[in-house]
């Protein structure tokens, strides 16, 4: 597995490929409530596979409550291998060495049937579950 912060715009688009099977075919998140203007600012990370096929995505933020991770997305081919979890801890590495995080927690949106893979890795839910774009979710914040 190797993951990498995007910085081409050929990898830019596989990261939005992967999110349009994911998110728009798979989950039936509208278009335009996956694709924002955040898309442009966030720093995006793809983990490809050893036959060097993209099959995962996320990026992370700096907002006013933190600095949130977002957006993860793994094919169905894929998932159950360690995509997630490779992004996961690329994306911490990077938050944890970039020198342009502000002050605030580490946090993220989980679906609720993500919870146990995000607690695995430092993560507790907080709050009450909630609905984005219609699907159950909950707070989650890094210690």
């Amino acid at each position: 597995m190797n993951v990498r912060k995007v910085s081409t715009e050929t990898e830019r688009q596989q990261a939005f490929h992967i999110r349009e099977e994911v998110f728009v075919k798979e989950q039936e998140v509208a278009p335009e409530e996956e694709y924002d203007e955040f898309d442009e600012t966030a720093t995006h990370f793809v983990a490809y596979d050893e036959q060097k096929e993209a099959c995962g995505t996320a990026r992370w933020r700096v907002t006013d409550k933190g600095i949130k991770l977002e957006r993860f997305a793994v094919l169905d081919s894929h998932r159950g291998q360690g995509v997630g979890a490779a992004l996961l801890l690329a994306i911490l590495e990077d938050v944890d060495s970039s020198a342009k995080v502000s002050s605030g927690p580490i946090y993220l949106h989980a679906q609720t049937t993500a919870l146990p893979f995000y607690e695995k890795y430092g993560f507790s839910k907080v709050g009450y579950e909630f609905e984005e774009c219609q699907i159950k979710h909950f707070m989650m914040i890094y210690s």
